[in-house]
């Protein structure tokens, strides 16, 4: 719902946001011009002074402000010349007429009412309500995300249009969220729906004598230029009417004859609000606050912008689900947990062969369970594992949620992985425990898929219907990704002398026969994933991709990986068999949760055989010289040292800080990544005490081996690797 709620809005306004942000950036710079442009107020000069100085000059002076802008100001009638003059607060000397630019009217109005009178101005208080409506949703969606409120202060991860997002959401929102109050607030002033203004001061007839020169008058005498808001002289054809001085405390009515103070009415709460608040939104007289708010608004086409694409990819990214009753309405629930959104097909089948046999069906993600989800006869939950065995994406706020919401609905886990994993299927071991604690009766039970198998969902499918007392067919084709296809362009070979043949591919795009160029590479930055369609095999039939870390960016002109060759492997012995010119299918999966942080902390890189692929290439891309440490093992440094001469170079440049390398069938002696670890526990401790990352990549057996290598080292710092993993400073990439 809250995702629904910040998203839908945000993308129906956004031009119209667009358009009242940029024009607010434009008129939030005005008080600063202003503030540079408007002579200096002394802080010695006194109403008077400057009223005896303008009188004296202009006879007919009907008023002196001093307005929002720093502008002081006289308006006059001498007969034959009327008008408003700029006055210097100093002196007194007029410094030329006064007039708001044409420029300033036109953006002013478009800010306010989008050019429209009325009609726009309704408009624009929408537009402010949605505004404080998606800033608060806003942050709360990022807080959720980053783990609570107390979090939002954490390094945001994820891909590119997801890291601008939220950083510049988190930056702009105090400003934005204050912005939308004011406007509210000035908003409802001007359509009647605040307290009506009471009124100042009576009206008190003056003594009747002579005028004295206004610059000899103490009650004017006494009030600060700065502390004046307007101050309007009596009429000099009425002896009975005084002057109205206006300052930020009241209003005073002061005697022309004899300078004498004759009401003062202080200024209502309401007054002093509305003050308060004009300030607050348009920046005047408070000009660093003015810049700040538009460096909010001008945030929001940005944020606009990087919100459609996140938006345009959820939706892709799921497929359209048919019939998808409320889930008040629903006698089936289905939840779904997934990752990569493969589960999410599964689903979708369910869901469509459910609703053919009549059934009111309601799809939604496991995090989004409810109360109205609960509530339902049955639930169906379709869950996927992810890494070494924890929730999807899509699934991370489950359990939490779940233990705080009534209902014993019947049930059904069906959980997805691949049987090659030792934590196969343990998140959905986790929600059908979890729900079998709370009482809820068993449909069936947890059944397991392995590698997305189509027979094995039938099957369950057959099961589900035997259940229901129906017929419940469920065949799945999953459709098929994209892809690109690549050629191979280059490669080495490493580790045939030890039995574990290794090869660094290297792939372009097709040449262009128009140009003889390579064609353009799809976007992506090491560490991310390539899957690649391996070829049709006649036992197997379609195989499932393999996904591989890559070693290289867009910006090398190459794709890049590192690939062992395995007994039996359909995809690794395609590709050791490639000859360079052939070609493969990919496509590219985002990995934005395993990359170094930004800034200039130190990063450990810890990975044994084809898992320096990535970290290869975060060496490489470290042109500024970070410190980076990297510790890799393999069997031998004659045999299978990868990248050797390339890591070398990187030492020599400084983009490499330190190597670590660890054989362990080097005849002088074998050791393990988690030796060289071990050993170095002084030196990695005081890296992790100066906030390094910590990223490693490569088989399950040696992350497992370095997780308890590393636990000794934190601890004396009175850390764990669970809390180092929660804050983005520990990240894998297993396999």
């Amino acid at each position: 719902m809250l995702r629904r709620l910040h998203g839908l809005p945000g993308i129906a306004l956004a031009l119209a946001l667009a358009v009242t942000a940029l024009s607010g950036t434009v008129l939030s710079v005005q008080p600063a011009l202003n503030h540079v442009a408007a002579p200096a107020i002394p802080a010695s000069a006194s109403v008077a002074d400057v009223a005896g100085a303008v009188a004296a000059r202009h006879p007919g002076v009907s008023a002196i402000r001093l307005r929002a802008d720093g502008s002081l100001t006289a308006a006059f009638d001498d007969g034959g010349t009327r008008g408003v003059e700029r006055i210097d607060p100093a002196t007194g000397a007029g410094l030329g007429p006064y007039a708001v630019s044409d420029t300033t009217r036109f953006i002013t109005n478009l800010h306010r009412a989008f050019l429209m009178g009325d009609a726009g101005r309704v408009a624009a208080a929408i537009g402010a309500l949605a505004m404080l409506g998606l800033s608060v949703s806003g942050l709360l969606l990022l807080a959720r995300r980053l783990g609570g409120m107390g979090a939002l202060l954490r390094p945001i991860r994820g891909t590119p249009a997801q890291r601008w997002h939220g950083e510049l959401g988190r930056l702009a929102a105090v400003g934005l969220i204050l912005s939308s109050l004011t406007g509210l607030w000035m908003s409802a002033g001007t359509f009647g729906l605040l307290p009506e203004k009471a009124a100042m001061t009576p009206a008190i007839a003056a003594s009747g004598g002579a005028p004295a020169p206004v610059g000899t008058l103490s009650s004017l005498n006494s009030v600060k230029l700065r502390d004046l808001r307007e101050l309007t002289f009596p009429d000099p054809a009425d002896p009975t009417d005084v002057f109205t001085l206006v300052t930020a405390d009241g209003e005073r009515l002061v005697d022309a004859a004899t300078g004498a103070t004759l009401a003062m009415t202080p200024a209502p709460a309401l007054e002093r609000m509305n003050d308060l608040v004009r300030t607050l939104h348009t920046g005047r007289g408070a000009w660093v606050l003015g810049l700040l708010l538009g460096l909010a608004s001008a945030m929001v086409p940005v944020l606009g912008g990087t919100g459609l694409v996140l938006w345009l990819r959820r939706r892709a990214a799921r497929p359209r689900i048919g019939a998808n009753v409320p889930a008040r309405a629903a006698d089936t629930v289905i939840l779904v947990g997934s990752e990569g959104n493969s589960t999410w097909g599964f689903a979708g089948t369910l869901h469509a062969a459910l609703a053919a046999a009549g059934h009111k069906v309601h799809t939604a993600a496991m995090n989004d369970v409810s109360a109205a989800h609960m509530a339902a006869p049955r639930l169906l939950v379709l869950a996927a594992t992810y890494g070494e065995g924890a929730a999807p994406q899509s699934a991370r706020h489950f359990l939490s949620r779940l233990a705080k919401l009534p209902g014993h609905p019947a049930v059904a886990v069906l959980g997805f992985g691949d049987r090659s994993f030792p934590h196969f299927c343990r998140f959905a071991r986790d929600v059908a425990d979890a729900l079998d604690a709370r009482g809820c009766p068993q449909l069936l039970p947890m059944k397991r898929v392995d590698r997305r198998s189509p027979q094995e969902f039938a099957q369950w499918g057959h099961d589900l219907g035997d259940v229901l007392g129906h017929d419940l067919v469920l065949t799945h084709v999953a459709e098929p990704p994209k892809t690109t296809r690549l050629a191979l362009a280059g490669r080495e070979l490493y580790g045939e002398a030890v039995g574990a043949p290794v090869a660094i591919l290297r792939f372009t795009a097709p040449v262009d026969p128009r140009t003889g160029a390579p064609g353009p590479l799809p976007a992506f930055e090491a560490g991310d994933l390539v899957g690649i369609v391996p070829p049709v095999n006649e036992k197997l039939g379609d195989a499932m991709p393999r996904f591989y870390s890559l070693a290289s960016s867009t910006r090398d002109g190459v794709l890049e990986i590192c690939v062992r060759l395995r007994a039996g492997g359909l995809c690794s012995t395609f590709l050791h068999a490639l000859q360079p010119g052939e070609g493969i299918d990919a496509f590219i999966r985002e990995n934005p949760t395993f990359r170094p942080a930004k800034g200039r902390g130190p990063l450990i890189l810890i990975g044994a055989g084809a898992g320096i692929g990535p970290l290869a290439g975060f060496v490489r891309a470290n042109a500024a010289g970070r410190p980076v440490h990297l510790y890799w093992g393999g069997r031998s440094a004659a045999s299978d040292f990868l990248y050797e001469h390339e890591l070398a170079q990187h030492l020599a440049e400084r983009r490499l800080t330190t190597l670590r390398t660890a054989f362990s069938r080097d005849a002088d002696g074998s050791a393990y990544v988690q030796d060289r670890i071990a050993a170095d526990a002084p030196r990695l401790r005081e890296l992790v005490k100066q906030g390094a990352q910590i990223l490693v990549c490569g088989g399950r057996d040696m992350a497992e081996a370095v997780t308890r290598a590393l636990e000794p080292v934190v601890r004396p710092l009175g850390l764990d690797l669970p809390t180092l993993k929660s804050s983005g400073r520990y990240v894998e990439d297993v396999y």
